[in-house]
């Protein structure tokens, strides 16, 4: 049996990095329970899109707001090629500023320091705790965990591409 044939069918189509990639996975631990599948689900797809889970780190704030400035501080350790935010906004008093200003926030660390930032960062408009609605959050924590780490990998891929082609005067 060769290697290639031990491999899952899924970890079979996605292309490999040149480079080692580390990931920071940054999560609000306001209401917990229903933004935790979002890390459980990006970890299952990140190893299949060739991301060990050794070389991501899970880094818990207290709440959305909390978020920016940990990504800030992590971004500027040069230790990650790529950062994730998850986090759960439900305050309908400050849910549009919270939100708003996170991904502000998250943005201009992206720009600043040229190191990708995702966001799963959710402020539904409507929000009561009862077990349905988290129940809902919380499938909806999981599918985002899934789409971020195909954006993460998917961003990770095309920079090192990228960089690869300044590096060598292509672009």
């Amino acid at each position: 049996m060769n290697d290639t044939t031990s491999e899952s069918p899924a970890a079979q189509q996605h292309p490999r990095f040149a480079k080692p990639q580390r990931v920071a996975f940054v999560q609000s631990s306001w209401h917990r329970d229903i933004v935790a599948p979002c890390w459980e689900s990006f970890l299952s797809e990140i190893e299949a899109r060739h991301i060990s889970p050794s070389q991501v780190d899970l880094f818990e704030v207290p709440g959305s707001f909390e978020i920016p400035l940990h990504v800030q501080v992590l971004a500027k350790t040069r230790r990650y090629t790529a950062i994730v935010a998850a986090g759960l906004v439900v305050d309908s008093g400050t849910r549009g500023f919270v939100a708003d200003t996170v991904i502000r926030a998250l943005m201009d660390v992206q720009l600043r320091t040229e190191i990708p930032v995702f966001s799963a960062v959710t402020a539904p408009e409507d929000f009561h705790e009862t077990e349905e609605r988290a129940a809902f959050f919380r499938k909806h924590f999981a599918e985002s965990g899934l789409k971020v780490a195909a954006a993460c990998a998917e961003t990770l891929l095309s920079l090192e591409r990228l960089r690869g082609q300044v590096a060598a005067g292509i672009v």
